[in-house]
C-alpha cells in the first residue's frame, strides 16, 4: 500500500511542473538576445551619373529620357570596395576571368633587340657584268659562243664580224705604213682601235701581216654568257650589244625589309645569311648597300648585301634566309606584343587591377621585335597587362563606355536659329541660324544633317531651337536639339 501511495504522488507532482512549464510566458535570454545580429537596413548604392549607354561619354545629373535616344538614361553606381568608383575601371567576376584563362604579365623594363628576319634573292654583281658591243656595222661570219648561260673563259674568241668599214680601215693602215708619214699612220692605227680591233691584231699588221677580212671579238673576262644577242649570219649595227658576260665569282642577295623597320638598318649592319639549297651554309655579312626608293605595291626597301662566291655554289635566283641586326634600343618598358590591342587610330593595353578589375589605357607604340613591344608613354614597369583574354574585356569595356572616355568627351558646338524645314521621316532638318563664332559662320540658312531622325520627331516650322552640333569627318551634325522655352 505504502508503495502504492509513492507512486502516485510522483506522478501527480509530475503532472503538476509539466503543466507550470507549459503555462509560463517566454522570456527571452539576455545573453542570447546579446549574440543575435541585427538585421541591417537596406540602403540604396548611391548614383554617380546617368548616361546613355549610346553615347556614353555625356553625363547627366537626373534621370529621364535621352536626348540623343529614344531610351531611359542608365544609372552609373559607385562602390569603392570594389573599384567601380573609378570610372575607366571594367569590373568582371573573377570566376569568369579565370575560366575564360585571362592571363597577365607584368611590363618590365630592358633593351628591345632590333633583329629583322626576311628574305632574299641571289643575283648577279651588276658591277661585274661587261657587255660586248659592235664597233662597226657588219655581217656575223663565225659565232663562237651559241649557248646561254655556257662558262666563258677572259680572252675568249666570241664571234667574228666582217665589217666593210673594218676593212677600209685596215686597209688605209697598210697603206699609211708604206708612206713616211708618221701623222697618217698614228691616226689610221688610232682608227683601228676605236673600231674595236686588237691590238694584237694591229702589232701583226704592223710587222707586215695581211688585212683580216673579219675581225674577232673576245671575252673580257670569266663568267657566263648571261645574254647573247646576235645568230650567226644576222646583221650587226654599230653599238648593239652582242653579248652580256657575268662574272659570278662575286653575287648580290637584295633583301626585302618592311617600311616600319627601314630606320633600323644602315650600310655596314651585320648580317646572317642562309640558304635552303645549300643546308648547313651560312654566311656572314655586312648591309652594303640600301636601294633609295621604296616598293610602293609591297611597302618594303631593298637591301643589297655583297657575298664572295668562291667555287660558284652560289647561283643567281637563289632564295636567302636573311636576319639583319640593328643593335638594340635604348632602356624602355617592354611588353608581350599580344597585349598591344591596335585599334587603327590608337593602341591600348589592359592594366590587371586585381579581384576582377581592369583598366584600359591608351599607350605611344615604339619599335616592336620578337614578342616584345616597346611602350614610349601609357605603361611603367611593373604594370600587369593582360596577354591573354583581353578581346573580352574590351567589349565590356566598350559596353560601359570606358573606351569612349579614353579620347575624352567629343567637342560640340552651340548655335540658335529657327526650323525653316523640317520632315522626321527622311531626316530634312533646315534652319536659319544666327552666327557661331566659334566656327567662324555667319548667319545664314542651311541644310543640316542630323545624328539620328528621332530627334526630329515632335518639331515644327517656324520654332526658335538651341542645337547642338559636332564634327564628323569633314561636315558638322546636329546631335542634340531643344525648343526654346521647352523640352529637348
Amino acid at each position: 500500500m505504502k508503495t502504492l501511495l509513492v507512486l502516485l504522488l510522483g506522478v501527480g507532482i509530475g503532472a503538476v511542473a509539466t503543466w507550470r512549464i507549459g503555462h509560463q510566458p517566454s522570456t527571452p535570454n539576455a545573453a542570447a538576445s546579446k549574440l543575435a545580429p541585427a538585421t541591417p537596413a537596406k540602403t540604396e548604392r548611391p548614383v554617380l551619373y546617368w548616361f546613355d549607354p549610346m553615347v556614353p561619354e555625356q553625363h547627366f545629373a537626373k534621370p529621364g529620357k535621352s536626348p540623343y535616344m529614344d531610351m531611359e538614361l542608365v544609372p552609373r553606381y559607385a562602390d569603392a570596395s570594389e573599384g567601380e568608383g573609378d570610372e575607366n575601371v571594367v569590373k568582371i567576376d573573377p570566376r569568369i576571368v579565370q575560366n575564360l584563362g585571362v592571363r597577365a604579365e607584368k611590363a618590365e623594363t630592358g633593351h628591345l633587340m632590333r633583329r629583322i628576319d626576311t628574305v632574299g634573292y641571289v643575283e648577279a654583281d651588276e658591277n661585274r657584268v661587261e657587255v660586248v658591243q659592235a664597233r662597226a656595222a657588219g655581217f656575223v661570219e663565225k659565232l663562237h659562243l651559241r649557248a646561254l648561260n655556257d662558262p666563258v673563259r677572259r680572252g675568249q674568241l666570241l664571234v667574228e664580224v666582217y665589217s666593210p668599214d673594218l676593212l677600209a680601215a685596215q686597209e688605209e693602215f697598210q697603206l699609211a705604213l708604206k708612206r713616211d708619214d708618221l701623222a697618217w699612220r698614228a691616226a689610221a692605227r688610232e682608227r683601228l682601235a676605236l673600231l674595236g680591233v686588237p691590238e694584237a691584231r694591229i702589232a701583226e699588221q704592223e710587222k707586215g701581216g695581211r688585212t683580216s677580212r673579219a675581225v674577232p671579238y673576245f671575252a673580257p673576262s670569266d663568267g657566263i654568257a648571261a645574254e647573247i644577242g646576235v645568230k650567226e649570219g644576222s646583221t650587226v649595227s654599230q653599238g648593239s650589244p652582242m653579248f652580256r658576260i657575268a662574272n659570278l665569282s662575286s653575287l648580290w642577295v637584295r633583301a626585302e625589309v618592311p617600311e616600319e623597320q627601314v630606320g633600323w638598318i644602315s650600310a655596314g649592319k651585320s648580317v646572317d645569311i642562309a640558304f635552303p639549297a645549300l643546308p648547313g651554309l651560312k654566311v656572314a655579312a655586312r648591309v652594303d648597300y640600301l636601294y633609295p626608293e621604296l616598293d610602293a605595291k609591297t611597302r618594303t626597301l631593298g637591301v643589297r648585301i655583297k657575298l664572295p662566291n668562291p667555287g660558284l655554289r652560289l647561283r643567281p635566283g637563289m632564295v636567302a634566309n636573311v636576319t639583319l641586326y640593328a643593335g638594340a634600343t635604348a632602356a624602355a618598358v617592354l611588353v608581350p606584343t599580344e597585349s598591344v590591342i591596335a585599334t587603327g587610330k590608337r593602341s591600348i593595353v589592359l592594366i590587371d587591377a586585381g579581384k576582377g578589375r581592369f583598366r584600359p589605357v591608351v599607350v605611344k607604340v615604339g619599335g616592336e621585335s620578337h614578342g616584345k613591344t616597346e611602350i614610349l608613354e601609357g605603361v611603367k614597369a611593373g604594370d600587369a597587362v593582360v596577354v591573354s583574354g583581353q578581346f573580352l574585356i574590351e567589349s565590356e569595356a566598350n559596353l560601359k563606355g570606358v573606351l569612349a572616355r579614353l579620347a575624352g568627351p567629343a567637342q560640340t558646338w552651340t548655335g540658335h536659329g529657327r526650323i525653316t524645314a523640317v520632315d522626321a521621316a527622311t531626316g530634312e532638318l533646315k534652319m536659319q541660324h544666327q552666327p557661331i563664332p566659334a566656327l567662324g559662320w555667319p548667319g545664314m540658312t542651311m541644310p543640316f544633317d542630323v545624328a539620328d531622325r528621332a530627334l526630329l520627331d515632335g518639331l515644327k516650322v517656324g520654332q526658335a531651337v538651341d542645337f547642338d552640333l559636332a564634327k564628323q569627318g569633314a561636315n558638322y551634325i546636329v546631335v542634340g536639339i531643344r525648343v526654346q522655352g521647352g523640352k529637348p
